[in-house]
């Protein structure tokens, strides 16, 4: 089964086209589910029997899993085992019985608008790499783009007459976002001032630069987010994707149409933006509670 998983892969990579980050998912939960299979002594995809895979997801709810991981597991072994059927190794998918596990709604991480305003102010402007982390904050909230998707853009992704992000999403899915006049003002600031500092090759067409010249890894930049909500002092476990999060719940709050948002989002099924309603209501009934004199 490893040969096959490692065709997989291929077929992954080169037909379908798919991402490092996508990539890097299903070989951890693939190479989990064929580590379980070996411990049982399976090595032959075409001896595995659906309880098998029952107890693979069991063991995975053990293990303290949460349905959305437990999920993220199950698509991508369907991905595999629809794979399989189409190479014609197998004849039957031993998923074809099993559900998705029951997602609870797990609300998304968000922070209110005064502490989002509060994490903005941090960086201040009177250093280049306060320039350069206050645009990239203001960036973050203000389209709420993925941290891999921020780390990406180029000098080119921004339409400085009309005030658009070009954004390259997941399966290479080409969006445009709105940037907004704080943010574009920030970004251009850092262009004009401090993105020089930062330039050690001419060649380069990274937007935003580390001071080794370099595009920022996911990690450089979770751990400036993190060192700026610590400055804040908030208490919240705030991460990247919470201004992905609190962009959206916001953008809800405010009225926004809801297909809109999914289209800033770049989400590709409107039931993943949805979530995001859940929050707006969480966040009106804790006013109610707040404010009303019988709440």
């Amino acid at each position: 089964m490893r040969d096959l998983l490692n065709r997989y892969y291929h077929h992954l990579l080169i037909e379908k086209g798919a991402a490092g980050n996508t990539l890097e998912a299903y070989g951890r939960d693939l190479n989990r589910y064929l580590s379980f299979l070996e411990q049982k002594g399976l090595t032959d995809a075409r001896s595995v029997l659906p309880q098998m895979v029952v107890d693979f997801l069991v063991q995975l709810k053990s293990e303290g899993l949460s349905a959305n991981s437990m999920n993220r597991s199950l698509a991508a072994l369907r991905g595999f085992y629809k794979y399989l059927l189409r190479e014609k190794v197998l004849e039957a998918s031993p998923l074809d019985h099993i559900e998705l596990a029951k997602v609870w709604m797990r609300l998304p991480d968000t922070v209110s608008k005064e502490e989002m305003a509060l994490i903005l102010s941090q960086p201040g402007d009177q250093t280049p790499s306060a320039l350069r982390d206050s645009a990239i904050l203001e960036l973050l909230y203000a389209t709420g783009l993925r941290v891999s998707e921020l780390i990406s853009l180029t000098m080119n992704s921004i339409n400085w007459q009309v005030g658009f992000l070009i954004v390259m999403g997941k399966g290479s899915k080409e969006r445009v976002v709105p940037v907004g006049k704080t943010a574009y003002d920030c970004v251009r600031r850092y262009v004009d001032e401090a993105r020089p500092a930062f330039v050690k090759s001419k060649a380069t067409d990274v937007l935003f630069l580390t001071r080794f010249g370099r595009a920022f890894t996911r990690q450089g930049l979770w751990k400036i987010i993190i060192a700026y909500a610590k400055k804040a002092g908030l208490q919240k476990n705030i991460h990247p994707h919470t201004f992905r999060h609190s962009f959206a719940s916001h953008l809800l709050e405010g009225g926004a149409d809801l297909r809109a948002v999914q289209v800033m989002l770049g989400h590709s099924d409107i039931s993943t933006t949805q979530i995001y309603t859940h929050v707006t209501k969480d966040r009106l009934k804790e006013i109610h509670r707040k404010y009303h004199p019988r709440g």
